[in-house]
């Protein structure tokens, strides 16, 4: 018993030692940015058969290759692709898996089958990986109950294995049974090359990801739970008087960084999926196969500020060019709100927002009641100097039900005055 607890002691020390070392690194955000700039001025040297390889939006030279095994940028707003580079090469996701988990748990949360204080009671098979000293973990006790909130810090922030087990074990059943539904989810969402064995990432033969699919992962998380982030981008987490540092160093470098995840495998590499905010445009990243922790948080530092720099997110005002409403025949109102279906946004250089014209083109001159919510009202054409970018459909904003005899008589009377 005594070495149990002197052994406990001991890792919470290290713990501790290690959270002031993170403290103690520098983080100046211009520094660093100067740094990667004067990096992508080498982008010449790359062999260019590698610069081939890679694919940027709108067919642009590639600006520099990338240290790692696999990278992806998307716009996270469009889902643009800004840069890719053997962006569907398979490879072990490590502890990328746990996003799953953190997703899956989000669901729960939001459907209503468990709480952030719901007390998840810890398993001797939990707490044996809190006792490995070969995984992160956020050194959870046998027997303890722990709520939700807790684990889903220890999850994003500590990587804790032991975290990632208690959550399956109690949504799932087992980890087994919680692995089952985590590899149905990436079949509902789309992650056509990622196959999950357990909640955790630790490395088996049959497990196995893309920088496509977690950059895809990432993206539908944040847009389906945008409280993820309130998780991933905490710089430290505290459980039972042992502080740790997100494993995710670019936090403490880039203040434009809100999470989401690291992992690493000795046979892949040093993986990061990065989520970053600026100026109102949102970019998910994952940066897969670096050589060490500290090349994945360069590389992905250089990869966002690159695309910050190259790329803005345009929302066109609508107001101008799009009538507020169209005319509805036969319904109990004689007009429909009408507007974009989803966000009218979409992916351009930065500079050229002035070469954008947008015009809007009707379905038919009106709406026959009864409308529902959604009905098409017509297409918004995004052209960019002239040259066609991307459609938005333009839908009802409301429902409109149809009118009796008299209501249809007295708008007949009112068109033909």
């Amino acid at each position: 018993m005594r070495k149990g607890v002197r052994r406990r002691s001991l890792l919470k020390i290290f713990s501790i030692f290690g959270f002031a070392i993170a403290l103690a690194l520098p983080a100046p955000d211009a520094a660093a940015r100067a740094k990667h700039r004067a990096a992508e001025k080498k982008a010449e040297a790359t062999p260019p058969a590698v610069l081939a390889n890679i694919h940027v939006l709108g067919d642009r030279p590639a600006p520099f290759a990338l240290d790692a095994k696999a990278a992806m940028m998307v716009d996270g707003d469009t889902g643009a692709v800004l840069y890719a580079f053997n962006e569907h090469q398979k490879m072990q996701p490590a502890s990328l898996a746990k996003i799953m988990t953190f997703y899956l748990t989000l669901d729960a949360l939001k459907a209503g089958k468990l709480t952030l204080e719901t007390d998840v009671v810890i398993s001797e098979k939990a707490w044996r990986l809190s006792m490995d000293e070969s995984v992160s973990r956020m050194f959870l006790g046998v027997g303890q109950k722990v709520p939700v909130r807790d684990l889903l810090y220890g999850l994003m922030v500590s990587s804790g294995n032991d975290a990632a087990v208690a959550l399956a074990e109690y949504l799932g059943g087992s980890t087994d049974g919680f692995t089952t539904m985590m590899n149905e989810k990436a079949k509902e969402i789309g992650l056509a090359d990622t196959h999950f064995t357990n909640p955790d990432g630790l490395p088996t033969d049959d497990e196995y990801t893309t920088a496509f699919d977690m950059v895809q992962l990432a993206r539908t998380l944040v847009q389906h739970h945008p409280e993820a982030l309130t998780y991933t981008a905490a710089k430290e987490f505290t459980f039972d008087k042992i502080k740790q540092p997100n494993f995710n160093t670019l936090l403490f470098y880039d203040s434009r960084v809100n999470g989401i995840k690291t992992g690493h495998v000795a046979e892949a590499g040093f993986h990061l999926v990065a989520s970053a905010r600026s100026n109102g445009m949102n970019l998910i990243s994952a940066v897969m196969g670096a050589p060490s922790s500290e090349k994945r948080r360069t590389e992905t530092e250089k990869l966002i500020d690159w695309s910050f720099r190259t790329f803005v997110s345009y929302k066109p005002d609508l107001h101008k060019d799009l009538p507020a409403a169209i005319s509805v025949y036969g319904g109990v109102a004689d007009t429909v709100a009408i507007g974009p279906m989803g966000q009218a946004v979409f992916t351009l250089g930065r500079g050229e927002e002035n070469k954008v014209t947008v015009a809007f083109t009707p379905s038919a001159k009106y709406l026959s009641a009864p409308v529902h919510k959604g009905d098409k009202a017509g297409d918004l054409a995004v052209m960019l100097d002239g040259k066609p970018q991307s459609t938005i459909p333009i839908v009802a904003q409301a429902a409109v039900a149809e009118a009796g005899f008299f209501g249809k008589l007295r708008q007949q009377i009112r068109r033909a005055l």
